[in-house]
Parts: C-alpha cells; structure tokens; sequence
C-alpha cells in the first residue's frame, strides 16, 4: 500500500507538476506476465522518474546499505526502501553477484516486473557504459521480455521562478525476446551477446556515446588516480574475461 501511496498521493504527483515528465512507450509495458527494464543509469533519481509513468508497481534491487542503518534515520529510511518495493542485496559478499541474480529469478517467476541497470553502477560522466551479463541470464533462464529504457535529462529553466529544473524523459523500447537461445543460459558467449544487444537498445534510445569498459572499474581509477572519466577509459582496455559480469545490477552505485 505504501507504494501506491507514495505514487499517487505523497510523491507522484508533485514530481509530475514540478518535473513534467515526459514519456515514451508507455504502451510496450505488458500489463499482465513478467518482465525486465533495463535502464541506462544517469541518476539517483532514476527509479523514481521511470515508475511514475509505468501503471504496474516496479520492483528493483537495491543496495542492502539502505536498509541497514541504525537510529531513527536507519529506521526511516528502511522503512521507506522496504515500502516503496525495492528488495535489498548484498553487492559486498563472495556470492553478492548470483545472489541478486537468484533474487531476480525470483520474483520474475512470480510474474513481477524487475528493474534493472545493466551498466551496475551510474554512469560517471553522463555515457553508457558496459553491460554486465546478469539480465541476460535471468531473461534466458525465465524466458521473459526485455525492455529497454532510456533516462534523459535536459537542462530547463522555470521562467518565472529562475529555478534550474531538468526535462526528465523516459523512453521505453520494444520487448526484446532472446526466444532463440532458449536453453543457452550459463553460456557466457550468448549471455555476452544478449547483454550487447540490450545495451545497444538502450543506446540507441538515449543518444548516449557507448565506452566499452565497466563504469565500476573507472570510478575505481577514479578515486585512486583522481583523473577524468575520460582519462580514465583512454587507458583501460574492455576486460579480457567475464568474471566482472557477475557483479550484481543494482539501484546505485
């Protein structure tokens, strides 16, 4: 109840009149069955913008760090993690990655849909980055659609107030259906090529410059060398194995 409670009495509607979000098909949301949104990830902010415009509740998974602080603002904030549908995992374990992955299976199975972000992490400079290949084991192994979204922000100055407000857009794609590896999943090849197929829709959808690196990896550099994003990829190559595929999609990072 909280969820629709937040959608349509506390936050929904004053994000809708002072955002004026702007959104794009809508329609290829099924409206019964599972499915996945795979989403370009710009922001915090994302996984409130794009549920506003789907009718059906979104669940995604989310960091377990939200749900373990202590006090009263621990206590606040789990409460309202908890209630507004997102499912806590553990990015910090040996087996953080196929956890968030069984955790996914489940509730597709339970026909809901899930919210993704295949890059694992925001984007540090505003591209997309790499894909890690945990949405396409959960689409190969249930056989549900992917479809891929695309967050956008704009610069938008209110004329009156002065205020600087961004122009948020959601654009959704057609369902992608991987129907023709069925029985492929755990092959790391084909779960590559599906993971770059959706990657490539939601490049497309976006306009965003695609780097061929895990956005993790350069905010690891990041903060060690305190260089640019862009210096940054100009000296990384895209990883040799596929072992940081593993690590789990999540709310943020």
């Amino acid at each position: 109840m909280f969820y629709w409670f937040l959608k349509f009495v506390a936050l929904g509607p004053v994000l809708k009149l002072v955002y004026r979000p702007r959104a794009e098909g809508v329609h290829n949301v099924p409206r019964t069955g599972a499915a996945i949104l795979a989403s370009n990830h710009l922001s915090a902010a994302d996984w409130v913008f794009m549920p506003l415009i789907v009718r059906r509740r979104v669940t995604f998974l989310a960091k377990a760090e939200y749900f373990t602080g202590t006090g009263l603002k621990g206590t606040l904030q789990r409460a309202f993690f908890t209630g507004a549908g997102q499912v806590p995992i553990d990015r910090s374990s040996a087996s953080a990655a196929e956890d968030a992955i069984l955790t996914g299976l489940r509730l597709l199975r339970a026909g809901r849909l899930l919210g993704i972000y295949p890059e694992g992490t925001r984007s540090p400079d505003g591209r997309l980055y790499r894909g890690k290949t945990g949405v396409a084991r959960m689409t190969l192994e249930t056989g549900v659609p992917v479809l891929p979204v695309a967050m956008t922000y704009r610069p938008r100055r209110l004329p009156v107030l002065g205020w600087n407000l961004p122009a948020v857009g959601i654009r959704i794609g057609e369902p992608l259906d991987f129907s023709r590896y069925e029985g492929l999943a755990g092959d790391r090849f084909v779960e590559r090529s599906v993971t770059d197929e959706i990657m490539y829709e939601i490049m497309t959808l976006s306009g965003q410059e695609y780097v061929d690196v895990y956005g993790a990896r350069v905010k690891t550099s990041m903060d060690a060398t305190g260089a640019s994003a862009s210096e940054v990829v100009s000296r990384l190559q895209p990883p040799a194995d596929e072992a940081a595929d593993r690590a789990p999609e999540s709310l943020a990072g």
